[in-house]
């Protein structure tokens, strides 16, 4: 299983703060977005944006990341501050 967690606007967007995806067939960050996109608009949409931010494992990435069996995906937008 991949574990995908959504935060702040993102979550607000998709609707819930995590899911569970089948490893199978799964090989990167894209496929993860692919197949969440598939499940629903409302995923599609929340992770559509052009500044989305991705850590695998709490490591900042880019959708070429490969994922497998028990990895975490985390989503975010991009943090700002001042």
């Amino acid at each position: 299983m991949i574990t995908c967690l959504f935060f702040a606007s993102v979550k607000e967007e998709a609707g819930t703060d995590r899911i569970e995806l089948d490893a199978e067939g799964i090989n990167d960050v894209s496929s993860v977005i692919a197949t969440l996109g598939s499940q629903s608009t409302q995923f599609a949409d929340a992770l559509a944006r052009e500044n989305l931010l991705i850590a695998v494992n709490q490591t900042m990435v880019d959708s070429r990341q490969e994922v497998g069996d028990g990895d975490e995906v985390a989503f975010f937008p991009p943090v700002t501050g001042g």
